[in-house]
């Protein structure tokens, strides 16, 4: 499988570039999944669904499955956090798998910057960003398209790749 990720900081445009990319990139026939890191607890069960029911009693891991999706949830339990290998091995075979944050893991990124978010650019000291999307002009040596042009991102992730 392919791998590019999507980072930046808080509030610089990098889910609305994902959902961009994923839509892009399907539309050109590749598979695509997504991997994304939260950086805080989150929870995709609400309280008193069975499934939050069973992992407030001490399960392990608690698969969801319907005719339409299935969800798989595991409890880290004091475990120490999966690293990116380990969870992309969990994925199903895809053409494609784009990656949200992991800012220091070595493989090969776009940054999504908003200049009003207020943070320093990350590029100018990480080489394993290839390029920059911002809302705003910079001058570096690599790549810097404007965050909305999913297409010139979309064409220079594909060339990157050979996809």
């Amino acid at each position: 499988m392919k791998l590019w990720g999507v980072t930046g900081w808080k509030n610089t445009g990098k889910t609305g570039l994902m959902e961009r990319l994923v839509a892009e990139f399907t539309s050109r026939g590749l598979s695509v999944s997504t991997l994304k890191h939260a950086h805080h607890a989150f929870d995709v069960d609400q309280p008193g669904k069975d499934s939050f029911r069973h992992r407030q009693a001490g399960a392990t891991e608690v698969l969801l499955a319907s005719g339409a999706r299935w969800a798989l949830m595991a409890e880290l339990r004091g475990a120490p956090e999966p690293s990116l290998d380990a969870l992309l091995a969990r994925l199903s075979p895809v053409d494609l798998v784009l990656v949200e944050g992991y800012k220091r893991s070595p493989h090969p990124k776009i940054e999504a910057y908003r200049a009003a978010a207020g943070q320093r650019l990350l590029a100018p000291d990480d080489p394993t960003i290839r390029a920059v999307a911002s809302d705003s002009a910079h001058d570096l040596d690599r790549p810097v398209f404007d965050l909305d042009d999913t297409v010139g991102i979309a064409g220079f992730i594909a060339r990157e790749l050979s996809l």
